[in-house]
Parts: C-alpha cells; structure tokens; sequence
C-alpha cells in the first residue's frame, strides 16, 4: 500500500515574517506565481543560509574591534610627535600622553585582558541559558532582538571615546552585556539551520556556511582599522550600527522553520514506516499555490484529511505529543548524548587557540614586528582567510569519511608542530608571516569549526533522542558554552603571560591543542573500530 500527500499551506498566515508576506502580495498583484515557477523549498533553504550567514557574520564583525583598537589604548607614545596643543597634567609623561586612560598605567595589559574576560566569561555562562531560552521561543525574535541589543552595547562601547568617559567599570559592564546578548547568535543560527536541512552533505553545508565567523572577523579588522588611528570610536560605531540593521532584515525575512510554511514534510527525505511508502510532493510551484491549508492523504481511494500545527515535529517521526520525547531536552538530558561531553571538553582547548589569536594577534604582530596599528590588523585577516579554507577542508572530509572525530584530531596533529613554527618564523620576513598565517588558520580553525557546527548538529539529533526535535538548541549551547570558557581563558591567560614573553604564550597555545587531540582519542578510537566493521562504499 503506498501513501501519497499533496503537501498545501498548513499554519497561520501570521506567523510567516512580514517581510514574506509582503514578497508574495507583491508577486501575486504583478502575477509572477502564474508566470514563472520556481521551488518553494530551495528558495526558503536558500534565503535561511544567506540570512544566517549574514547575522553570524555580524555577531563576529563586533567582537573584533576590540583587538584592532586595543594597540591605540595602550602605546609607546615617545616615538610618536606630541601636538601643540595638548595639555600635560600631572599622570601624563612622554611614554603615557597618547593612551586612552585608565589604559595608560604599567598594567594596562591585565586590564585590556580584564575586557576580553569581561566579554568572553559572561559569554560562556549565558550561553548554557540561552539554549535552553531557545528552544522554548520564535526564534526569529530571538535572533533580533539579540542583534539588535549586541549593536547597542558595541555603539556604547565606541561613544566613550566621544564622551569623554574614562570609568573601567563602564567598559567591563558594556562587554559583560553584550557577551550576553551575543549568546543569542550561536543556538539561533545553528538550530535554524538544522531545521531546514538533513545530514546529507551537511559537513560540507555547514563548512562552507560556517566562513561567516572569518568573514565577520576581516570585515571587523578592516572597518576598525580603517578608523582605528583617525577615531577609534568609529571602529565600534560604525559595526554596531551594521548589526542592529541586520537585526531588523532578520525580523522582516526570517523564515525559521518549516512548519511556518508548511514544508516541514519537504526537508525530510522520504521514509518506509510499517510498509506504508510515504512522498511529499515539493516540486515546483508558485507562492501563489500556497493559500490552502489542507494536507490531503490518499490512501487507495480514501482520502483522509490531516491538518497539522505549529507544533506538527519537524523530524518525520511519530512521537506522541504527551510523552517525554515531545518536550525539550534538559541539560542532563543533553549531557548523557555520546559525544557531547568529549566534543564539548575538545572544544574548550580549540577555541581557547581560536580566540587568543582573535583577541591578540593584531598586537602580536605589532610588538613583533615593526608594523603599525593598521598594517598589523590587515595582516592579521590572513589567519581567517586560512579559517575559511580549514571550515571548508574539515566538512568535506568530515563528509567523505564520516568520521568527524578523526578529521579533528587529524588537523590537530598539524597545528600543535605549527604553532612553534610560526613563532620562531613568522618574524623573518612579510612574505613567510603572511603564509605561516595562513596555513595555521587552517588547521586551528578547521576543528573548531567542526564542532561547533556539523557535529553540534548531529549530536543535537542523534538517534538516542528518539526523534526529539528539541534538543539542537540545548546541545548546541552545552558545546559552544564549554568553549566559549575556554575563549575566556585563553586571551585572559596571553595577558598575563605575554608580559613575560609571547613564546609563552605559543607554549600555552601548543599545550592546549595537546589536550583537545587527548580527548579526542577515544571517539577517534571508536570511529576507526565503527569502520572496521561498517566499511563506507562510494
């Protein structure tokens, strides 16, 4: 017996975004439903990853800044040309004048390390709420609002320039607040997206979508390099104000699940339940063919009537609304999903490497070499064009092999010996920098790249949930949380112990990525053994 539906509009028109709606009404008065065909389902698909990829790149374009204004807050202002006009008071000296204060004392370095921890460990701990916040609201709202907020706290951050505000307090309040806000980005985008899409090629998916974080992390560079000598106020200014509108087109466009308009059954593939075949018919069709909001199940030559809601699961299982599956997981709940408590350890030495790097390097680069502000923040874009391959490179073979854990391990081997390479080399000349950069973006960033997308992704739907659909937020946030602490750890640790010397900054980098392979060994173990016995065939 084959079961056949004819899948038509099955939620509230409300519901869908204004935005869409106004597309449509558009398209139906000038009559393009009628004149060109197109499908449904890959125009959503598409409008989801270019609206997500454009917020994340937008969450990363204001962390940035930070990093790029940090080598105007605190110099060496005697080899710089003092202005006639300035006034010296009793706290300024020809070494100090140039400083913003209070970033103008000798421990300027723990307290610029203070704004990094500031931002990063009120990130770390909010995100484990934000997931679980997630799952239980319209995640369009969510990602606004979010948005919205971050650009607010980053304009506050730049106007202290502008109004002359030197408090401390100030600037560790506005970077605690908005690591909060930022938590919205991550479980918001990543749910979105396993929503809308299956696990084919999802590694590779998810790799090449997963270049917004280095994107957002050059735009960031470049926009505060651009003001960073001139008005360092403009560097936060100016990113804020791109995020808050952003966050507005996230609020007008979002489609954030395909209930909304009724094509959750079209991102399933087609299953075989109790011999009973099932197809959904998502083939092409107009916006205008969308007004009906009826499902239509043939059945022989009975037709059964199936309406289903907001609430009809995503996952093309049959889960009974009133038992456990159907609500969201917990946070023991997500714990007990194998791999998550490796994954989530694993990732708090990766990013603890990703984020000394985000958070440090343009003053590396600056302190080692004989480049200004601006040249050091350009040059350091080179380590997120490097990002953007290693994303790309460990989806593909995460995809190829299916063995997620070993792709991550596999570029950890590389990076450990290449960090030290750096190090020692990376000073001899323009040319090998701009290479070492790049060739260590790869291997840093591919793993936690991994992770925190295609794995998070699989684990959130893994087979032990018995076809939860709730639970992607929830894991999401449990493995970026862990290593959003280490993203805290690691620039808080590069300053304190860059004043005794950057080479003990790359030894604890090389430790750190020593921990993330050991953890991984036995899921690498467990993967080998899984493909002994259930060889892929190509």
């Amino acid at each position: 017996m084959r079961l056949f539906r004819k899948r038509k509009m099955s939620t509230s028109y409300s519901d869908i975004p204004i935005g869409v709606r106004i597309i449509q009404s558009i398209g139906n008065r000038i009559g393009f439903g009628t004149t060109v065909r197109f499908n449904r389902v890959l125009t959503y698909k598409f409008s989801v990853l270019a609206l997500t990829y454009l917020a994340y790149m937008c969450y990363h374009l204001t962390r940035k800044p930070i990093s790029v204004v940090k080598n105007v807050l605190h110099r060496n202002c005697s080899d710089l040309l003092m202005p006639k006009d300035f006034k010296v008071t009793p706290t300024t000296n020809e070494s100090t004048w140039c400083d913003y204060p209070p970033f103008d004392g000798p421990d300027s370095a723990a307290l610029l390390g203070t704004l990094d921890s500031a931002f990063l460990f009120s990130y770390g701990a909010a995100m484990f709420v934000s997931g679980f916040v997630a799952e239980r609201v319209s995640l369009r709202y969510f990602l606004t609002f979010g948005m919205l907020l971050s650009g607010i706290f980053t304009y506050l951050f730049g106007i202290a320039k502008t109004y002359d505000i030197h408090s401390m307090w100030y600037f560790i309040i506005v970077q605690a607040m908005a690591g909060i806000c930022q938590t919205t980005g991550w479980p918001g985008v990543v749910t979105v997206l396993g929503r809308w899409f299956g696990k084919s090629k999802r590694g590779l998916i998810f790799g090449i979508w997963n270049s917004h974080t280095s994107i957002g992390n050059i735009l960031g560079s470049l926009i505060a390099a651009h003001y960073v000598e001139t008005d360092w106020s403009n560097s936060f200014i100016v990113p804020g104000f791109i995020m808050g509108l952003v966050g507005f087109g996230m609020f007008l466009f979002l489609v954030d699940s395909p209930e909304i308009v009724g094509c959750q059954e079209c991102v399933t593939a087609p299953v075989e339940r109790r011999g009973v075949y099932s197809r959904v018919e998502c083939g092409s069709m107009s916006d205008g063919e969308s007004d009906v909001d009826d499902t239509d199940i043939i059945v022989g030559e009975q037709e059964v009537n199936h309406r289903p809601t907001e609430r009809t699961p995503i996952l093309n299982q049959r889960v009974n609304p009133n038992s456990p599956a159907s609500d969201a997981i917990g946070f023991v709940g997500a714990l007990k999903i194998p791999g998550v408590i490796e994954y989530s350890l694993c990732l708090f030495f990766s990013k603890l490497v990703s984020y000394t790097f985000l958070y440090w390097l343009p003053l590396y680069i600056q302190s080692s070499t004989s480049m200004g502000a601006t040249h050091s923040a350009d040059l350091s874009t080179m380590f997120d064009v490097g990002g953007i391959i290693g994303a790309i490179a460990a989806g593909v073979l995460s995809d190829y092999t299916g063995m997620s854990a070993c792709t991550c391990a596999g570029m950890l081997i590389f990076a450990i010996p290449l960090l030290l390479v750096y190090q020692t080399f990376g000073t001899v000349s323009l040319a090998i920098n701009i290479f070492l950069l790049f060739i260590v973006g790869i291997v840093v960033n591919g793993p936690y790249a991994l992770i925190t997308t295609s794995v998070s992704t699989e684990l959130g739907t893994h087979s032990s949930l018995e076809g939860n659909s709730k639970a992607l937020a929830t894991v999401t946030a449990i493995i970026d949380g862990t290593g959003s602490i280490g993203a805290a750890v690691g620039p808080l640790l590069a300053g304190l112990v860059s004043s005794s010397g950057w080479e003990n900054v790359f030894h604890m980098l090389v430790f750190s990525d020593v921990m993330a392979l050991i953890l991984l060994l036995r899921l690498v173990r467990k993967e080998i053994i899984r493909q002994k016995r259930n060889p892929r065939i190509d």
